[in-house]
């Protein structure tokens, strides 16, 4: 039977430690090497081209993530397990869009490091029930938010539709003041009254909303003023 090749990368040794004790009892499978750091991570990969690199995300000198990203790139046959105490629907997705096969807590490491390494060895992806359940609320709350904007952009008036596109083009309240002929305490009213009809919290969160949607690139009349 080939033996199962294995790397660990965490920049705490007693994590090393564990997870190498957990790995190296499996019939058939051997730690070959360790690193410290992200960088040093990639390097091991590069030379030793193990069957899976099992990596931390908070790492010195390279992240997680982009340990991932750099070890698929270079070795596309090592199979790359995040393990992790990062419990965050954006940090799942951007290790998975990166390469990683499995996303695995430390808080589950006794328990499912086995199974998540034979699993992604075999090419399959791996996630946690916790894991699956952070991904899920992550995409509903995102699609929650979308769903209220879509919603409060049909309730937008029309001037708050022209201060969200000069605010996509990077105007201050003084500026769509003077642009629009009113004061800029109005038109921090009607920011404020389209931020609650689009359930956003910030004023950048309003720019992104407005650069995503292209309203920055919407041609205005700017100078010619408008009724209230």
């Amino acid at each position: 039977m080939k033996t199962l090749r294995i790397l660990i990368a965490d920049d705490h040794g007693l994590v090393r430690r564990g997870a190498r004790s957990i790995l190296d009892s499996q019939p058939g499978w051997k730690v070959i090497g360790e690193a410290a750091n992200g960088r040093e991570a990639v390097e091991k990969a590069i030379e030793l081209k193990p069957d899976v690199a099992v990596v931390d995300i908070g790492m010195p000198e390279l992240d997680g993530v982009e340990v991932a990203r750099q070890i698929r790139a270079a070795v596309p046959d090592t199979k790359v397990l995040v393990l992790t105490m990062h419990e965050s629907d954006q940090m799942v997705r951007h290790a998975l869009a990166a390469g990683a096969h499995g996303y695995v807590l430390k808080s589950d490491l006794t328990e499912v490091l086995p199974k998540a390494v034979k699993a992604v060895s075999e090419g399959k992806r791996f996630l946690t029930p916790k894991v699956s359940e952070i991904v899920v609320k992550g995409f509903l709350k995102t699609r929650s938010h979308h769903q209220q904007a879509e919603r409060g952009a049909e309730y937008a008036t029309p001037r708050e539709m022209e201060i969200i596109c000069l605010l996509a083009k990077g105007k201050t309240n003084k500026q769509i003041a003077a642009l629009l002929g009113i004061a800029v305490r109005t038109v921090e009213t009607h920011r404020s009254n389209v931020m609650l009809k689009l359930g956003l919290h910030s004023l950048a969160d309003l720019i992104h909303y407005a650069i995503r949607e292209g309203l920055g690139s919407q041609e205005l009349k700017e100078g010619t003023p408008t009724l209230e």
